[in-house]
């Protein structure tokens, strides 16, 4: 099992966040965290989340967008995986 971020479900994983706030599936709707999560699956490959990510910004302000892309580079950051570190010669 893969942590959120890493491996083959990754995508999926986001690609069900991003669905779960964009209809309010046991969460309330909020079409910025919909748009973040769309948008970090659709980074890693799932067709689908483009598709969805484009039908949430129709309904959101530039405001809005902007702040789900910040969230979307926020989360990247914070979970990029440390760097090994050099051998020494």
């Amino acid at each position: 099992m893969a942590p959120l971020g890493e491996g083959p479900a990754a995508s999926d994983m986001m690609f069900e966040l991003g669905m779960m706030y964009s209809v309010g599936r046991d969460a309330p709707v909020d079409l910025v965290a919909a748009h973040k999560w769309f948008n970090l699956a659709a980074m890693k490959g799932n067709a689908d989340a483009v598709r969805l990510r484009r039908e949430v910004a129709n309904q959101m302000s530039d405001v809005e967008i902007a702040c789900a892309q910040r969230a979307a580079r926020d989360w990247l950051r914070s979970n990029e995986p440390a760097p090994v570190p050099a051998m020494a010669a």
